[in-house]
């Protein structure tokens, strides 16, 4: 009696797939036939569990739902050294400012009109550490105050020259009203005009604040659960806010 089992691409979960060799220990190799996973090919079983395709989507999704590194590292059964190398590798499909703004232009007769953006936004940072609490990471973001998506992020110091550029990247936004706390960088560097300080108009973001600590314990205040590294804190939070603010893909293939 014999049995069949079907192969399925992991990648794009086609059954058009041929064999393509064994490895040095004999275990079965696939390629999958499509245009767009022709050149990669898969195995059914592995030597090491990080090779299986899933792990690393499931490295990542377990890092911004506020699993740490040793954490994710006994539960997928994988080196802590795997997962730091696949969250690292995600910094190049990052992006500090929020895609829908590539909506807001259009071009008549070849010359690039900008539409009218979001009218008002709410600024605000919140802190961190990498390392030890001396060495404060913070978080600079803002959100439309209407629709309390994030538009745009940086981050570094609680300096003015880190505000000055979060107000960079919020300029095409064309942000004709801010709503901020009383920290001084934003006063001295938003027009009078089109600055309100004070909490009755921050609570959106506020309560952003609460949800970003609430999914990424290296935000969490009482914790000792922090980043040794800034490139890892940033990391890690960057995918959180471009994954569920920005609707990226953030499991989309690396190019290496």
């Amino acid at each position: 009696m014999s049995c069949y089992q079907e192969v399925l691409c992991p990648h794009c979960q086609s059954n058009n797939v041929i064999k393509a060799g064994r490895t040095i220990h004999d275990i079965q190799r696939y390629r999958c036939k499509s245009e767009a996973c022709s050149a990669n090919s898969f195995q059914l079983d592995y030597q090491y569990n990080a090779y299986h395709p899933h792990i690393q989507r499931q490295i990542v999704d377990m890092a911004i739902n506020g699993s740490g590194i040793r954490d994710t590292a006994r539960v997928l059964d994988v080196s802590r050294g795997t997962v730091m190398s696949t969250l690292k590798k995600k910094t190049e499909i990052l992006t500090q400012i929020n895609p829908i703004i590539h909506t807001l232009q259009t071009i008549e007769g070849g010359i690039t009109v900008e539409l009218q953006g979001f009218c008002e936004a709410e600024l605000d940072e919140q802190w961190s550490y990498v390392g030890k609490k001396s060495e404060q990471r913070w978080l600079w973001y803002a959100i439309d105050h209407a629709t309390k998506v994030v538009l745009a992020y940086v981050f570094g110091r609680r300096t003015d020259d880190v505000f000055m550029q979060l107000k960079t990247l919020l300029e095409p936004f064309n942000i004709t009203q801010y709503y901020t706390d009383n920290w001084g960088a934003y006063a001295r560097h938003l027009d009078e005009k089109k600055h309100c300080i004070g909490k009755q108009n921050t609570q959106n973001i506020e309560r952003k604040n609460l949800n970003l600590r609430t999914w990424i314990k290296r935000l969490a205040r009482k914790t000792i659960c922090f980043s040794k590294s800034e490139v890892m804190h940033d990391t890690v939070i960057g995918l959180l806010i471009n994954k569920v603010e920005f609707g990226m893909d953030i499991h989309q293939k690396v190019k290496v």
